[in-house]
């Protein structure tokens, strides 16, 4: 039987004096490719008095723009969503044999299409010695992918860290150390400048309690765990 969670997101901002609202544009929406399967969503916003449009943006993600008539003192936006935890092979896919061995290159047409996902930062010395090794590899593509991926969570020390922004890619590998968004943010560009398209995507982590302990290596988190997320993701055709 499948395993279905709930989950429950609230953001509130309160003003210290009623304010007008510009439009709100609310990226809190699961993707339309995403492999979870999502049984149910809903979205509320607050003040009541407002028009909501949903739109899409080039990458088919869905957006929410809410338009605000009265002036307001506070302002709430609340998901509601199950999703069914079913187990996904995240290797479950065949590349095609143009592109099956590392090093290769994109297709003219294929290129032309990912080109916003190939657009580089300067390469700055720390990067430069992280992607050095992987210029000279030859091997099967997701093999180099699951490589790179190792060396990176070999480099990179995971810390909770509330401050707002992304760090670049040069001060993640300076610390050695980031949060989920500054290894993606790295992982993304070490990608690009090796000649893979990559973006950065954002979403939920939810970790389950196991109901019967590892015999065979870690069991996991202690208690159900659910936290904002953020990881990299490569076009490979």
């Amino acid at each position: 039987m499948p395993l279905h969670v709930a989950l429950h997101h609230e953001t509130r901002y309160r003003y210290d004096r009623a304010v007008h609202l510009g439009p709100q544009v609310i990226r809190l929406r699961p993707a339309p490719h995403c492999r979870t399967p999502i049984i149910s969503y809903s979205l509320r916003i607050e003040p009541d008095g407002h028009f909501l449009n949903w739109q899409q943006d080039p990458q088919g993600n869905f957006l929410a723009r809410a338009i605000f008539e009265e002036t307001t003192r506070n302002f709430s936006v609340t998901v509601d969503l199950v999703a069914e935890m079913s187990v996904i092979n995240p290797f479950d896919f065949f590349v095609e044999e143009a592109t099956e061995n590392w090093p290769f290159e994109y297709e003219r047409g294929l290129r032309t299409e990912l080109r916003p996902y190939l657009t580089k930062t300067r390469l700055g010395r720390h990067l430069a010695d992280f992607i050095a090794p992987f210029r000279s590899k030859n091997e099967h593509v997701v093999d180099f992918i699951v490589g790179l991926n190792r060396a990176l969570q070999q480099r990179i020390d995971y810390v909770v860290r509330l401050e707002p922004g992304v760090q670049t890619p040069e001060q993640t590998l300076a610390l050695a150390r980031g949060s989920c968004r500054d290894s993606a943010w790295l992982a993304v560009h070490a990608l690009r400048h090796l000649g893979i398209a990559a973006r950065f995507a954002s979403g939920y982590l939810i970790q389950l309690t196991a109901d019967v302990p590892s015999l065979d290596g870690p069991s996991g988190p202690a208690q159900d765990f659910t936290d904002l997320h953020a990881w990299a993701e490569a076009y490979l055709p």
